[in-house]
């Protein structure tokens, strides 16, 4: 049985995960939230192969995380800035942050998120839009949304009784 590539599930994490997940292309969207636009600064930054850097660059335009804009004629060269798909991304690398912070860095945290104006650390956390309440624990589950597949509403309706 051949697999469905993961781009064509209907999972939206699946579907993440076939455009993103790779660590050179969440590294190149990281450094485009620093501020990097241009190829020679992702590279350095990076110190990723030029060919590799060329094709994650490629796809995550092709993706419509990125846009490439040409800032010079001769010789012809890009810049690539986050498009507003790749701006909403921001929540998932600050979540990877947190994350990270909490179960990867044993030496302390390397980075942190902080309030532009106050200075001070601020803790990420996922909250529901309508109430403000932090997503979190047992108070929360994954439904079956209105184009749930019979399988997945199968699985996610077992999820849900447990």
């Amino acid at each position: 049985m051949q697999r469905k590539p993961l781009g064509e599930t209907p999972c939206p994490i699946a579907r993440t995960a076939a455009r993103v997940a790779d660590s050179w292309s969440v590294l190149i969207l990281r450094e485009a939230f620093y501020g990097v636009t241009r190829f020679d600064a992702f590279q350095q930054n990076l110190d990723i192969a030029p060919n590799m850097l060329t094709r994650r660059l490629n796809s995550l335009v092709e993706e419509g995380m990125l846009e490439r804009r040409q800032y010079c004629d001769r010789p012809p060269r890009s810049e690539y800035l986050l498009t507003e798909r790749g701006r909403d991304f921001r929540q998932v690398l600050l979540a990877m942050l947190a994350w990270g912070n909490k179960h990867l860095a044993p030496e302390g945290e390397s980075v942190q998120l902080a309030d532009r104006h106050t200075g001070a650390r601020v803790e990420p956390v996922l909250v529901d839009a309508a109430s403000g309440r932090p997503v979190t624990g047992p108070d929360y589950h994954i439904v079956p949304g209105p184009a749930a597949s019979d399988g997945v509403q199968r699985r996610l309706g077992r999820s849900a009784e447990a």
